[in-house]
């Protein structure tokens, strides 16, 4: 049992270092491809009255479109479920019914 927790404890530090080398050499390179620092009148709030026309998003429309669509396929599959449990209903009534009357021979089903 020794040998082993000896082999896994070099192991362990062997992964230790690696990880610790790899972190030094690649923390440069990740840093050096960051986003360069904006100024505080790029990071402010820009009302969109003073954008340009080709920097406005016309989210408005198409949020409301993407509601309505989403709004008449609920529509559609709730209509479809009643549709499908009144037919059922239907069925299991007509069940009911031929299970109460006697058959032609006078016997129940």
């Amino acid at each position: 049992m020794g040998e082993y927790r000896k082999i896994v404890g070099n192991a362990g530090r062997a992964l230790m270092m690696c990880c610790v080398l790899l972190g030094g050499v690649a923390a440069p390179s990740i840093a050096a491809h960051q986003p360069p620092r904006t100024t505080a009148a790029q990071d402010g709030f820009v009302p969109v009255d003073t954008l340009p026309p080709e920097d406005r998003l016309p989210a408005a429309p198409l949020l409301v479109a993407a509601y309505s669509v989403a709004w008449v396929a609920i529509m559609i599959y709730v209509w479809s479920l009643w549709r499908r449990l009144s037919r059922v209903e239907r069925e299991m009534a007509t069940l009911g019914q031929r299970a109460g009357e006697p058959d032609r021979r006078g016997a129940r089903h």
